[in-house]
């Protein structure tokens, strides 16, 4: 039986089968609580003898948003996944999934997740119709089981191939697969290691819609490598490095945050030629709030870089800096504030440090 079977990783004994089937039966409903999140971590830790590859994460992940698990190669993200589906036991701390712990109420926690790993476990024998009626019978799904079926083809796109052997297809449309076999069952929470892996340009898209569909009803914990696709749909972002929270929260906050003294802009000013650099450079550093990173003449034009305050004060530090240009009878041709990059946050939170700047254990 492939590894992303509901069951997978726990024992087969008489008393395991007998518990599965009364959670099924039951809906799993009976003392269930009302959660602060739909994913809770404490001190997390997974430890491969000596070395930890999950070391002491704490965070947290809202309902209904869709949310970005970062880091880069070997920090640790797979390892958490596992962990969260119920794939591998923590060595110590807690994790929860809506409330039950993914250790002792596992049956309950997998009940509420879909899991998508990075390659999909599918039967390339059946095909993708029974494949997926299949699998919701084994996630609980007794009644409508057909139109949670059709449903799950209809929103992956792959209602066409439906009558195909899974072995007969691409990979972009077997990870679309394994897609709707995450969502058949219409789970609280989604967990997708990079699910984008092997789609054409078209369907990443598509699958970008999907995403911020999907978070209507359920949370999606998206793991991915490309940066892009975290800034078009995810608004919060959990980024882990070398096993550790390197940062956690709303995308916008985590950016304005760590993007350091507020926002830099691009700024432009038609300067005469009995002007020089430095005296533009005097001009804008008078401004209160504003630092001159640069300045450079580019023919008739002296281009700057600054950066203002972020929040409340941009716009008027922007002002300012507009009514001292206009004042010396400098002609403002541009004046553009860059986006907040995600790419320049990663980089500075997880780019490889000498070993006297590593953080204490």
């Amino acid at each position: 039986m492939p590894m992303g079977c509901f069951n997978a990783g726990t024992r087969r004994d008489s008393s395991f089968l007998r518990g599965f089937r009364a959670a099924l039966d039951t809906g799993g409903r009976s003392g269930e609580r009302a959660p602060s999140a739909v994913i809770e971590t404490e001190h997390l830790t997974r430890s491969y003898g000596a070395r930890k590859a999950v070391d002491g994460l704490t965070f947290s992940v809202p309902g209904k948003q869709v949310v970005g698990f970062l880091g880069p190669n070997g920090a640790g993200k797979s390892t958490t996944l596992k962990i969260l589906a119920g794939f591998l036991p923590p060595s110590s701390g807690v994790a929860r999934i809506d409330g039950y712990d993914v250790v002792e109420a596992s049956l309950e926690a997998r009940r509420r997740l879909g899991y998508m790993p990075e390659t999909a476990p599918l039967y390339p024998e059946l095909r993708v119709r029974e494949y997926l009626s299949f699998r919701a019978e084994l996630k609980g799904v007794t009644r409508d089981r057909k139109k949670a079926v059709d449903r799950a083809l209809e929103l992956t796109d792959i209602t066409d191939m439906q009558h195909r052997l899974i072995g007969e297809l691409s990979k972009g449309y077997r990870q679309r697969v394994g897609l709707a076999d995450a969502i058949v069952a219409r789970p609280p929470l989604l967990i997708l290691d990079e699910p984008t892996e092997g789609l054409d340009p078209n369907q990443v898209l598509k699958f970008r819609a999907l995403l911020k569909d999907l978070a209507r009803e359920a949370t999606v914990f998206l793991s991915t490598h490309i940066l892009s696709e975290v800034e078009a749909v995810c608004s919060h972002v959990v980024i882990i490095d070398r096993g550790r929270i390197a940062a956690q929260g709303p995308l916008s906050e985590v950016l304005a945050e760590l993007q350091g003294a507020g926002r830099l802009v691009k700024l432009a000013v038609r300067l005469p030629e009995g002007l020089s650099e430095e005296a533009l450079r005097a001009l804008l550093k008078g401004i209160d709030g504003v630092v001159v990173e640069s300045v450079e003449r580019e023919g008739a034009l002296g281009r700057c870089a600054l950066r203002v305050p972020s929040g409340e004060a941009e716009a008027a530090a922007l002002e300012a800096v507009v009514r001292a240009c206009v004042g010396a009878e400098l002609g403002v041709r541009e004046l553009t504030p860059q986006a907040r990059s995600l790419e320049r946050v990663f980089q500075a939170l997880t780019e490889p440090k000498s070993p006297s700047a590593e953080r204490p254990s």
